[in-house]
């Protein structure tokens, strides 16, 4: 039996692996500093990236991820495997590293469906779920909404008309800590599918996959004062579904960088509005003729929205730069109504010189 058919394996793997004849097929399943834990088609092997795989990676995002397949090599007798090749990634969950302005941090590697988890006390924030739903969709993956504590909620259906109208048709699943929960999750877990639980901490994401999972296999921690989530996840693990698919956890983050990604596939009406305007320099503001104010007007989208749809775009377009490139990008986008900061000294010069 090939124990890797439990974890998500997919026919596409099986065939880029046939390019590599000398290694054989495996999956990260979780990752610690500087080792892997990998799944082969036999057992559980810790591995290690080869000399020539370390030489050659110039950035963390091209370091294997929970979810990679990759090709290692091993002796039966060897404690550690080694990870030579990593298969190509149908759908990369990413953010920006701790600490960094222009590191990518892989989250997870190859996952199909995100279950995207918000509690209804303090956490419940309509901009983060938009900021989630925009790098899902653009990674690849499906997103999945599960509203979270719904028992701690006042006005349950308020709450859920709200996410409703920024889903995107998105699936909305209620939980709560007096019901059983693994009935909502079961259509989405199946013998080929990855699905990743994503969320800010302390939004019952641990407790949820112990649940489908029937046994504690994840700390949870009560709620700390505040009704604020204590960090419990530190890392990230796969574990295989009793239902069939995988698992991936995740720590809690409460903010995640948009690492580049097209937000034009989840504000499909933003991105209409905005073509409609009349200038293409349109500030949507004061400007004649713009459609975005006038949509604002009607009532055809609300004003949050908008803010949030303008700061990811934003976002967007800075994450990665250096420092210099940075300021440079902000300050043409500052001067953008003149052409940009060369245009606008140019201009500065010449009034000068009139004087």
């Amino acid at each position: 039996m090939n124990i890797l058919e439990n974890y998500g394996l997919k026919n596409i793997y099986i065939e880029e692996a046939k390019n590599y004849p000398k290694f054989k097929l495996a999956r990260v399943i979780a990752q610690y500093k500087g080792l892997y834990k990998i799944i082969t088609e036999c057992n559980e092997k810790l591995a290690e990236i080869s000399g020539k795989f370390r030489y050659e990676a110039m950035e963390s995002i091209e370091f294997p991820a929970v979810g990679d397949y990759v090709m290692v090599s091993f002796d039966e007798n060897d404690s550690k495997a080694i990870i030579h090749k990593i298969l190509t990634r149908k759908t990369t969950f990413s953010r920006t590293a701790v600490g960094t302005s222009d590191q990518v941090q892989i989250i997870a590697t190859n996952i199909d469906i995100v279950f995207i988890c918000m509690s209804l006390n303090e956490n419940y924030n309509l901009n983060r779920l938009e900021r989630y739903l925009s790098i899902t969709w653009d990674s690849g993956a499906v997103p999945v909404i599960v509203l979270t504590k719904s028992d701690l909620s006042k006005d349950l259906l308020k709450y859920i008309q709200e996410v409703e109208e920024i889903s995107a048709f998105s699936d909305i699943i209620v939980t709560t800590f007096k019901e059983d929960n693994i009935d909502k999750f079961k259509k989405y877990l199946k013998k080929d599918i990855t699905t990743a639980f994503i969320g800010s901490s302390g939004v019952g994401k641990s407790t949820l996959i112990n649940e489908i999972l029937g046994e504690n296999r994840l700390e949870t921690k009560s709620i700390s004062k505040g009704d604020k989530g204590k960090h419990t996840t530190t890392g990230r693990e796969m574990f295989v579904s009793p239902f069939g698919g995988v698992i991936i956890d995740t720590p809690g983050m409460r903010e995640i960088g948009i690492q580049s990604a097209d937000v034009s596939k989840y504000f499909l009406e933003m991105e209409d509005l905005v073509n409609q305007c009349k200038f293409n320099n349109c500030s949507h503001t004061d400007e004649p003729g713009c459609a975005v104010k006038k949509a604002l007007i009607n009532g055809f989208i609300d004003e949050r929205r908008i803010e949030n749809y303008f700061k990811l775009k934003r976002e967007s377009l800075y994450d990665g730069l250096t420092s210099k490139e940075l300021e440079q990008q902000k300050l043409n986008q500052m001067f953008k109504e003149v052409g940009g900061l060369k245009k606008a000294r140019k201009f500065i010069k010449d009034k000068q010189k009139r004087k």
